[in-house]
């Protein structure tokens, strides 16, 4: 009775302009197209909308970031608390001379495509990676021999209480697919800074780029990205490849064929199985090289009830 007494989450949420939604499917931002329902989504208007709602939402609520979900698997019980989305409503790219300011939901595709624009070189790696710029911030995103960290001046984040932080780039603490910033902090926005080149070189790269991707990745595919990081002085695809782990399937979860460091959903796969198959992966490798391979997916929610 007294559970019942209790008001509904969604009726403690601050008063808002941005998009509230109790019980939300998340099949439209995961990659994966798998996985529960958030407990309660909210899509900020603004950088205010979101500060305001970090300011009024009581501490004791758990609240979880999304951006473009390409590297992530939501398990099959859901997203309990809030679900924060920060997608087209952050997605402004403006430039400073050399530098490129980009809201942290710009997807990375799209940041290098406007530096090309502006014939700024040295951020082509970003039209390889499948994200956003606040993802890219949180893990140090990189592809084709260049991260994140090589590009970044400084950021802005929102703690839990709504405040705004700038960090310098010492502050991130970069190394492999880490950076040291509280987990609790919600990027908003980064500079990044390019050097003039010739427009046409620089899409030339970029066109190289996606071509390398198309013949090695399976793009076409619900996916995840790579799921595991690359250990130190080896790869991931390669100890995987090596464990007999290519074409494995669980479920309707398999291990990519055209590169053993995906994990593919072919249609009706459960996060369960996709986690499972992940799992089955990194027995057989450490029982083949000894290697404790790390998931680079970050899962995020509760298993199914019943499921391990």
């Amino acid at each position: 009775m007294l559970a019942n007494a209790l008001p509904r989450k969604i009726n403690r949420m601050p008063a808002v302009r941005g998009e509230i939604t109790e019980n939300a499917s998340l099949d439209g931002i995961s990659w994966f197209r798998t996985g529960g329902a958030a407990e309660i989504l909210f899509r900020p208007s603004d950088i205010d909308d979101l500060r305001v709602f970090l300011q009024g939402i009581d501490a004791g609520i758990d609240v979880t970031v999304l951006g473009l979900g390409s590297n992530v698997l939501i398990l099959d019980g859901g997203v309990p608390g809030v679900v924060i989305h920060l997608g087209k409503n952050f997605s402004d790219i403006s430039f400073d001379g050399n530098d490129v300011i980009a809201e942290a939901g710009a997807l990375d595709v799209a940041v290098s495509r406007a530096c090309r624009n502006k014939s700024l070189a040295g951020l082509e790696f970003l039209n390889g990676i499948p994200g956003t710029i606040g993802g890219a911030l949180r893990m140090n995103a990189g592809a084709y021999g260049r991260e994140i960290s090589d590009v970044l001046v400084s950021a802005q984040a929102l703690d839990r209480a709504g405040r705004i932080h700038n960090l310098s780039h010492a502050e991130f603490g970069f190394n492999y697919r880490h950076s040291i910033v509280n987990e609790d902090w919600i990027f908003v926005s980064a500079r990044l800074r390019g050097m003039l080149d010739d427009q046409a070189d620089i899409d030339a790269r970029m066109t190289k780029i996606i071509g390398d991707r198309k013949s090695s990745q399976p793009i076409q595919k619900r996916t995840g990205g790579s799921t595991f990081k690359n250990p130190a002085d080896s790869k991931a695809w390669e100890l995987i490849d090596a464990a007999g782990c290519r074409g494995l399937v669980i479920g309707d979860a398999m291990v990519s064929e055209q590169h053993c460091n995906f994990l593919i959903n072919r249609g009706n796969a459960s996060a369960h199985d996709l986690e499972s198959l992940g799992e089955e992966v990194r027995r057989r490798v450490r029982e083949h090289s000894g290697v404790d391979l790390k998931w680079e997916i970050r899962r995020i929610g509760t298993p199914a009830e019943g499921a391990s």
